[in-house]
């Protein structure tokens, strides 16, 4: 009985680190298009080119605050099994305001250092996710 209830545990744990990485390679990929927008925009794209750039990084973060919410689901089932799990997940506010209104070269620098902060942080992430599948999958 105790074994079954630990495997039941532990394929809990598994659907919930498949939600975290279904999430978080959604924010990746937002910022993928971030960072190639973002890169227009440094060439001096303009508007509608710092539009689509926060069209994608306000996709970013909305995958990520539910790649949160399911990290809270993930962490307390890994308590259950007894795995502990830390994940620092954070885009910032990418300096929304300034990129409007001081398009230039230095925000839009500074905008892009973000995105890439942002799609390291993501990457590792997904990495520290997909060997707790892998360590759950060995139980």
């Amino acid at each position: 009985m105790e074994e079954e209830r630990r495997k039941q545990e532990v394929e809990e744990a598994i659907a919930a680190a498949n939600r975290v990485l279904m999430n978080l390679r959604q924010a990746e990929t937002a910022l993928s298009s971030a960072g190639s927008w973002g890169i227009w925009d440094m060439l001096g794209g303009g508007m509608f080119t710092t539009w689509i750039k926060h069209s994608r990084i306000d996709d970013a973060r909305t995958s990520l605050e539910e790649a949160r919410r399911s990290l809270r689901s993930l962490r307390r089932e890994l308590m259950d099994i007894d795995i502990p799990a830390d994940f620092k997940i954070d885009i910032g506010d990418f300096l929304n305001f300034a990129d409007y209104f001081f398009d230039g070269f230095v925000v839009d620098w500074m905008v892009q250092d973000r995105i890439n902060t942002a799609r390291r942080q993501v990457d590792e992430a997904i990495r520290r996710t997909e060997y707790i599948v892998n360590q759950l999958q060995r139980m």
